[in-house]
Formats: C-alpha cells, structure tokens, sequence
C-alpha cells in the first residue's frame, strides 16, 4: 500500500511538471507587486505569514504555489477567500506571484508544543506499520523541503495550518490530492497534530 501511494504521487508529479515546462517566462519584480498588493496582508510581505491560519509560502515550490492558485480560481480546491483574491487574478499574475514567494527566505519557526516532536518525528520518518501509513519524508523529504508541483515544502510551516489541512484531506472538505486524502484517512487527530508540530519544527 506504501508503496503505491508514493507511486501515485510520482505519476501526479511527473504530469503536472510536463505540463509547467513549457510555459512563459515569469516576472518576480511584477509578483512581488502583485503579491503586496494582493497577498501580503495575511500571508505577508515576504511570504512569512505571522498568524497560523495562513500558509508561509516563501520558499514553497513556484510550481506548487501556482497550481493551488489555479485551483482556488476554478473551484478546485474550496476555498471562499482565495477564491476572491484568485478571481482577478490573470494566468501570468498567478504565475508571477507564485515565482516571487519561491524566491523569498521562509523563517525558521520551532515547535508550538515540543512534547509532540518525537511522536511526530517518528511518523514522519517512518510512517505507522499498522495501519498502512507511509513515511511523510518518502514525498516532502528528510528535511520537509519537498519537490516541485506535488510535494509542497512543509519545514517551518505552521503547525496549525497543517493540522487543519490533514484533517480537510481526511474529511474529503479539501478534494484537490486524492493521495493526501488517503493518506490523512490513516491519521488519528494525534498523529496529525504531532505531524504538524514537527513539520513546524523542521528548517
């Protein structure tokens, strides 16, 4: 079951980088006046959002980024307020934004309750035997830094925000990674929150 899990993930990847190959060429000075304009106020300037509702996107993949904005435009992925900062958003735009908080420096953040880190560090690294749930490192990486298109970088990304997107995935509220819904189906509340902290505490 591991095994075709991470499988799946790979064919997705391989897809979704084809088809962003041949795309033009972004502009980050334009992103980065669009993402002031647009993004800044709840995911920050640079891309180090301060509150735990919000995702840090500096330094996630500019591949990853850009897919989920397309799919907050089309409805793909449910979300109200996105889909109201996506709606005016042009093809370029999104790809500009995405590229620009890519290239920003993500801050390390720490655990929020370090009595989760072991318990988290040895899902993720190992995954549970029991139950069939894989090594979170088999996609996003020793380090949580992750690979272009489907593996976002989850090092130093809020805790909170993870917890809440693993519980969408396993509730089938977030229907845009059929994989992760699989995946977080295996998780009992425990094992997402030690997940979460520990992904928070990588950087």
């Amino acid at each position: 079951m591991r095994s075709a899990t991470v499988a799946a993930f790979v064919a997705m990847w391989l897809a979704t980088s084809a088809a962003y190959a041949d795309q033009p060429k972004v502009d980050i000075a334009a992103g980065k006046q669009k993402a002031e304009a647009v993004c800044a106020a709840c995911h920050g300037v640079d891309g180090n959002a301060v509150a735990s509702t919000y995702p840090r996107l500096a330094g996630q993949h500019e591949q990853y980024l850009y897919k989920q904005l397309v799919e907050f435009k089309n409805g793909t992925r449910n979300n109200a307020v996105m889909l109201g900062m996506t709606a005016t958003l042009s093809d370029a735009d999104m790809r500009n934004v995405a590229a620009y908080f890519a290239s920003q420096q993500p801050k390390a953040l720490g655990a929020s309750d370090k009595t989760q880190i072991e318990a988290g560090k040895k899902i993720y690294r190992g995954g549970v035997a029991q139950t069939g749930l894989p090594a979170c490192m088999a996609c996003h990486g020793p380090a949580g830094t992750g690979i272009p298109v489907q593996y976002p970088r989850v090092s130093s990304q809020h805790g909170a925000y993870i917890e809440a997107q693993l519980k969408a995935f396993r509730s089938g509220e977030r229907k845009n990674n059929s994989v992760m819904t699989q995946v977080a189906k295996k998780m009992s509340d425990d094992e997402i929150k030690a997940v979460a902290q520990y992904m928070q505490a990588l950087n």
